[in-house]
């Protein structure tokens, strides 16, 4: 696979690089700052001694000052190392630290304060339409997800299993977060029916056989490995009732289809259907955190069934999505974006399909979803704008 230019943009102080593993922190960090002096925590022999004397972190920076940058990867694994670079940023303001992370746990448990705001913090997500150009495909994407590691796999359904393996061993079993893996490993495969969908612990629970105290706890484990999150529902100024659960999502395609269950009672557009929600998920989170978070996400669905796949709400930006897995259009999918707009007239109206035509119907922009995807560009206004005129 040929080298891809990320839209990712790095801060001019100090910062914080999250994302999950695999997503390409490092090769990106190893191509915009070919001179940093990397601290690589995943070499043991780098580890183990900050790990037993985090001050030396100190001596390190004294015999490379002259770099004025260095990299920290995967800080998570020696989260005291965060008070020692609180204070060398005080100490030599002219040196830059990045420190990268593919787990928030640790840093929390260990009531890390995250430089007490020093560091912004960043986020690198898979790899995007507008990233990956001709190369981009909905197709492919929505069967192997955009993960850089796996899409650089000869193998990429070998890759992917390899990688949920990988989390199951490395960041589960030996980090010891949870007491039973069988627990957890039926948790991840009830908890992918949820995906694209509204989140119930009790239902969960029930599905794999444990408490909802226990699942709520895997879910944080999840959020907390950065490898799934919860999309809120969109309250504000409403006049119908609304639901008080959140959504729930893995942050990759590729890695929902290989966590996902699959059988003769499992239909392929069903899961179709959740994997090209969450694919417009993953775009409008990186779209959102690479352009500074302009905006809130959120879903909107009322208490009678009326839903709304993605709601964006912002100073520029009050944008309803409704993303349908078809090649056609019908009015009945037109109906719930109507009945948000009616309760908000201010939104625009967008909906996404699998069609090749993009025209108006009424107040709403119907779009090909792929091409909506390939015109998302960080920094610039969501396309729907320019489609409009």
């Amino acid at each position: 696979m040929k080298l891809v230019k990320r839209l990712l943009s790095a801060p001019e102080e100090s910062f914080f690089l999250f994302g999950p593993r695999g997503t390409g922190k490092s090769t990106w960090l190893g191509q915009r700052f070919p001179d940093a002096h990397v601290i690589d925590l995943l070499s043991p022999d780098i580890c183990r001694p900050l790990i037993a004397h985090p001050e030396r972190l100190s001596d390190i920076v004294r015999a490379h000052a002259d770099t004025h940058l260095l990299v920290i990867d995967e800080v998570q694994k020696v989260p005291e190392l965060l008070e020692v670079v609180h204070q060398l940023i005080e100490r030599y303001p002219d040196i830059r630290f990045i420190l990268t992370g593919s787990s928030a746990r640790k840093l929390k448990r260990a009531g890390a304060d995250l430089l007490a705001g020093r560091a912004i913090l960043s986020t690198c997500h898979p790899f995007i339409a507008a990233e990956l150009g001709e190369e981009f495909s909905l197709a492919a994407a929505l069967q192997d997800g955009l993960l850089p590691i796996v899409l650089a796999a000869q193998s990429r359904a070998k890759r992917l299993r390899t990688y949920l393996e990988l989390y199951l061993r490395e960041e589960i079993q030996m980090e010891g977060l949870v007491r039973n893996l069988g627990d957890f490993s039926r948790f991840l495969e009830a908890v992918s029916f949820s995906h694209g969908s509204v989140l119930t612990t009790s239902a969960v629970a029930r599905d794999c056989g444990v408490s909802r105290t226990t699942v709520e706890g895997f879910i944080a484990i999840l959020e907390d490995l950065l490898i799934a999150s919860r999309l809120p529902v969109f309250s504000k100024r409403a006049k119908r009732q609304t639901v008080g659960h959140d959504k729930f999502f893995f942050f990759d395609a590729g890695v929902f289809r290989t966590v996902r269950p699959k059988g003769p009672l499992d239909a392929p557009e069903e899961i179709d259907g959740a994997a090209l929600e969450g694919l417009v998920y993953h775009h409008l989170k990186a779209w959102n955190d690479y352009s500074g978070q302009p905006c809130s996400l959120h879903f909107w669905r009322t208490t009678n069934g009326k839903e709304v796949d993605f709601i964006m709400y912002g100073e520029t930006e009050f944008l309803a999505i409704e993303v349908k897995n078809s090649s056609r259009i019908s009015s009945s999918d037109l109906s719930d974006l109507r009945a948000f707009g009616s309760e908000y007239p201010a939104a625009r109206k967008l909906f996404l399909y699998r069609g090749t035509e993009q025209r108006m119907e009424g107040d709403v922009l119907c779009v090909p979803c792929e091409r909506f995807l390939r015109e998302m560009i960080p920094g610039k206004p969501l396309p729907d704008h320019a489609w409009r005129r």
